[in-house]
């Protein structure tokens, strides 16, 4: 006979309370992984438009072929603000995944390519410092969280178009 993780205990009401902790884990691994995302990419968005943070990533995106380009269209800080509206709107359309989860999806899937980015300034950037190789290193485990929420978030669109 297989044993079973979940747990009964008394409601208090009468009735038993089931407590299934393995059947719970993945859903809220699965919240912490998306919202602590959001919560990043909002409070990241956020501070590219202070001048220090704007400065800061600025050798990072210089160097970049993905994102030198910015440069030769903005101002250092214009760059770093437009850096911002997208990660803020990449948040914005992760956050939905309870009424949108296509838009949560597609949000997730575009921070995907920017995490890669991202990562891509490990390569990019001549005499990077070991703290800003930590940094950035940081986006790998970003970028699974982006992949495993996109995959989650498209099939509940599935399921819900069913």
């Amino acid at each position: 006979m297989q044993e079973s993780s979940a747990e009964t205990i008394s409601s208090g009401f009468g009735k038993p309370l089931v407590l299934n902790i393995e059947g719970r884990l993945p859903a809220v691994g699965t919240a912490i992984l998306r919202y602590g995302t959001v919560f990043l990419l909002l409070l990241w968005g956020s501070a590219k438009w202070t001048p220090d943070e704007a400065a800061a990533i600025q050798p990072w995106m210089s160097h970049s072929p993905l994102t030198s380009w910015l440069y030769l269209l903005f101002s250092v800080q214009r760059g770093a603000i437009a850096v911002g509206v997208v990660e803020i709107t990449i948040a914005v359309m992760i956050a939905t995944r309870h009424f949108l989860p296509r838009v949560s999806a597609l949000g997730s899937l575009i921070s995907v390519f920017m995490f890669l980015t991202t990562l891509s300034f490990l390569v990019t950037t001549p005499h990077l410092d070991a703290g800003s190789q930590g940094f950035l290193m940081k986006d790998l485990m970003f970028l699974g969280a982006a992949v495993y929420t996109a995959g989650e978030a498209f099939q509940a669109s599935r399921s819900r178009s069913r």
